[in-house]
């Protein structure tokens, strides 16, 4: 058994790169070491590794390599017996292992193999466990999944749980997408900032970056389906094989007798990818919780069922 963790300012792992830690960072965490105590008390050998780059991710990762293949592919091996913990206080110390994974497993265009399914990009990834480092966060992503939250119950997932295979967003920026983006910024007030961009979804065109955007979804699961006060995405769901996108338009109604008024138009359309092409300078978003900016267009997939996560 392998507890990880992310050692702040670990390059993707913490501070910028994956949404930052702040204090929660704080070496040794309590959670991790009171989980590593049940794993052992249920009769686990546990390592516990903190990594402070990605380097040291990949020397964990490296692990759940399967034999050598004739092809010299690095490929995960289905019948390992060891299991992964990471222990995460962000969405985005989650993405930064995941990423990895991806990283290490996805054999390069001109190497895909014949094993590979049809419509992916990367092998069935190994699954792993998560241990919230904020048990009181309700809207992370191992919340919303209703996965176990105290150590003993982490503990307990890993080691006798089902297995729950998700959808992954990849995009062309060479990263992971795990719960969802949210596109366009907001004053010092907090209110939403109008944006152009033309933003396409499979066949469908939501936008076409005549018009001024509020705000742009691209959800995997549903942390991003509120924006302001406004119901953007219907569902969220990551099993579904498909990435659910919202735009939220600003739309002039003329009113008889009474001048004019402006309403919100939610636009959603559902489908495999979406690209997001920016009109004029460079566009705020969050990336499972990472915030960052783009003046050229963004694109994500959907990878069906790529990861997984041991549930309780």
């Amino acid at each position: 058994m392998v507890l990880l963790s992310l050692a702040e300012g670990s390059g993707d792992g913490c501070g910028s790169g994956c949404g930052g830690c702040a204090s929660a960072c704080a070496t040794p965490r309590t959670p991790v070491l009171a989980c590593a105590d049940a794993l052992r008390e249920a009769g686990a050998r546990v390592e516990t590794v903190l990594a402070g780059s990605d380097q040291e991710i990949d020397a964990v990762l490296a692990r759940f390599d399967g034999p050598v293949r004739p092809d010299g592919l690095a490929w995960p091996d289905p019948d390992t017996k060891l299991r992964l913990v990471v222990a995460s206080a962000t969405d985005g110390q989650l993405r930064a292992v995941v990423r990895r994974l991806v990283r290490r497993y996805a054999p390069p265009p001109s190497k895909r193999p014949s094993d590979l399914a049809a419509g992916r990009t990367v092998p069935d990834l190994p699954p792993l466990a998560i241990l919230p480092l904020d048990p009181g966060n309700s809207g992370d992503l191992a919340a919303q999944l209703g996965l176990p939250r105290t150590p003993a119950e982490v503990a307990a997932a890993v080691m006798n749980g089902p297995v729950r295979r998700l959808d992954l967003l990849r995009n062309d920026g060479g990263s992971v997408t795990l719960d969802g983006a949210l596109l366009g910024g907001s004053d010092d007030e907090g209110r939403a900032v109008p944006w152009r961009g033309r933003v396409e979804v499979d066949d469908a065109l939501l936008t076409d970056g005549e018009e001024p955007v509020l705000a742009c979804v691209v959800g995997n699961a549903a942390g991003y389906a509120e924006f302001d006060g406004l119901r953007l995405l219907a569902e969220g769901d990551p099993t579904d094989g498909r990435v659910e996108v919202a735009v939220a338009v600003p739309v002039v109604v003329k009113q008889r007798f009474k001048g004019t008024r402006v309403r919100v138009e939610v636009r959603r359309a559902r489908g495999r990818a979406v690209s997001v092409l920016p009109r004029e300078g460079d566009l705020q978003f969050l990336d499972d919780g990472v915030a960052g900016s783009t003046s050229r267009k963004r694109s994500w997939w959907t990878e069906a069922g790529a990861w997984a996560v041991f549930t309780g």
